[in-house]
């Protein structure tokens, strides 16, 4: 008759409670709790079939004696009774849920905290994955009437339903297909749902959310990192959190599980489902979740996207790369490797404490797993400092090399800005000089990285671009200007960059400031 567990004890309440046995039934119910003092009492009208007066006397005295006590599953017809007798105002009355069965339904979405079958043509249902389910649909009602109230296309569940030994949320999604099913057999659409995705997702991060109403995301991110630092050297666990900290409160929205199984086309409309990891916070968090779905997850097993998402590992890759430089309106490798790596910071740090809390360090498969994300993480965390980045900054190591992706990364900024073809060639011309000057000299014989930031602003228009390292000091506007003059056998080789940099540029500055040589030109369009 009893289901009893710690927090509460669950009494079923079977057949008819009326005048001839309510006085048993009651003594029934007082025999189970007796000597008992539980935090929650909860009586399971699923088998209940009617009730009189005398059945809600009993209740009644129930509730003066316990305070806690709440009615599950009831159906309509008793939900009716202690609804006009005002028991659903005095305690917590839950209808009994439809059942519905997924059993041979398509799985068209998969989040952290459930998944979504198709159940006929024109409605889905999420599936929870835990059985007392019912606070977080709830929530994720909640939060996608939020959403869409701040304009984010969602759907909003209208149903609750029991699914097995769990809940589930009913959607109406008519003939909708899931970007991941898209991508899987359409591949020749793969740059068309880049485009769709990355558009909503700008949409997300540029909504900004009133106070308090979503989690930040930051906390959550925090105690990723600090469960890390039993699982990594000292001094590298100490900077990890000390990243996360570092990133600013951010009240814009984040999805928290932007993947393409959580995309919908229904029609010609393009919808994000699963909104209950709705969050706020700064867009590294949402591209480490990304980074995870797309790549991550499958780094060591490739065949686990294929499971996961419906298509091959290659597929994932180019997505996820593509999606990228989307986001960040980019095709400079080296920028978006930058971000990428910041965002593979947080994502190995959340696979590694998702595994090791299911207990992967147990088991062969999941331990190599393991070594192999805290094996890059690590990598990352030397050549990292912090998880923070600009659409208009580079952060590139100072190698003659990489000149080709910084005039890349500049020539597209002037490009948005408009900026003429001759203004373009001397700040190209500029940008070599200064960049060479600091791959050859700044960190030698050893290397090191080098910040590149383009800022266009001001009316008249101005560029101003910014050079950072923080190699030895060296003020190359000290040096004395070459006599251009001279015969060329009464000439020194070199010494002409600087000169040059100095001639077509408006304005250059140079100061050394926190370890760092910062040396700024300024070009008038």
């Amino acid at each position: 008759m009893s289901d009893k567990g710690k927090e509460k004890i669950t009494i079923a309440l079977n057949g008819r409670i009326d005048s001839n046995n309510a006085a048993q039934a009651e003594n029934g119910i007082l025999k189970e709790l007796e000597g008992k003092a539980p935090a929650e009492v909860v009586l399971d009208a699923e088998q209940l079939e009617y009730i009189s007066s005398a059945g809600l006397r009993v209740i009644l005295r129930l509730k003066k004696r316990w305070k806690d006590i709440r009615i599950v599953n009831v159906n309509s017809d008793i939900y009716e009774i202690l609804d006009m007798t005002g028991f659903t105002e005095m305690m917590t009355v839950e209808k009994a849920y439809r059942v519905v069965s997924v059993e041979g339904c398509e799985e068209i979405g998969r989040g952290a905290n459930g998944n979504v079958y198709r159940i006929d043509q024109d409605n889905v249902v999420k599936v929870y994955k835990h059985a007392e389910a019912l606070a977080e649909i709830q929530h994720e009602r909640e939060v996608a009437r939020l959403a869409l109230i701040l304009g984010i296309p969602t759907a909003i569940s209208y149903d609750v339903v029991r699914v097995g030994d769990s809940y589930g949320s009913v959607f109406e999604l008519l003939n909708a297909r899931s970007f991941s099913k898209i991508l899987a057999t359409e591949p020749e659409k793969m740059d068309w749902c880049v485009e769709e995705y990355i558009e909503l997702l700008k949409k997300i991060h540029g909504t900004l959310v009133p106070k308090g109403k979503l989690p930040d995301m930051k906390e959550t991110a925090l105690n990723w990192a600090r469960f890390m630092l039993d699982y990594l050297p000292e001094e590298a666990g100490k900077k990890l959190v000390a990243m996360v900290e570092a990133v600013p409160q951010d009240d814009h929205m984040i999805h928290g599980d932007y993947h393409t199984k959580n995309i919908q086309l229904a029609g010609d409309e393009v919808l994000i489902i699963d909104m209950d990891t709705l969050a706020v916070g700064h867009p590294i968090f949402e591209l480490a979740s990304m980074f995870n779905s797309f790549i991550g997850y499958s780094e060591l097993h490739h065949e686990k996207i294929l499971d996961f998402q419906g298509f091959d590992f290659r597929t994932g890759s180019e997505f996820w790369r593509k999606s990228l430089a989307a986001y960040l309106e980019t095709e400079c490798g080296a920028k978006i490797e930058e971000v990428e790596n910041k965002a593979r910071i947080i994502g190995y740090t959340r696979m590694i404490r998702r595994s090791i809390r299911r207990g992967g360090l147990e088991r062969e498969e999941d331990l190599a797993e393991i070594e192999l994300w805290k094996k890059n993480l690590l990598e990352l965390l030397e050549k990292t400092d912090t998880l923070l980045y600009s659409p208009g900054e580079l952060e590139i190591e100072a190698d003659r090399e990489n000149l080709p992706q910084v005039q890349l990364f500049v020539e597209e900024r002037l490009n948005a800005a408009d900026c003429p073809p001759k203004a373009q060639m001397q700040i190209a011309l500029a940008v070599e000089e200064i960049f060479v000057n600091i791959a050859s000299y700044a960190y030698a014989p050893d290397k090191g990285k080098a910040t590149v930031r383009v800022e266009v602003s001001g009316e008249p228009v101005k560029v101003i671009i910014t050079f950072i390292d923080k190699g030895t000091p060296y003020d190359p506007l000290a040096k004395q200007d070459p006599d251009v003059t001279a015969k060329a056998e009464e000439r020194q080789i070199g010494g002409l960059g600087i000169f040059l940099t100095k001639q077509v540029m408006d304005d250059v500055v140079y100061e050394y400031k926190d370890n760092q040589n910062i040396l700024t030109l300024k070009k008038d369009l």
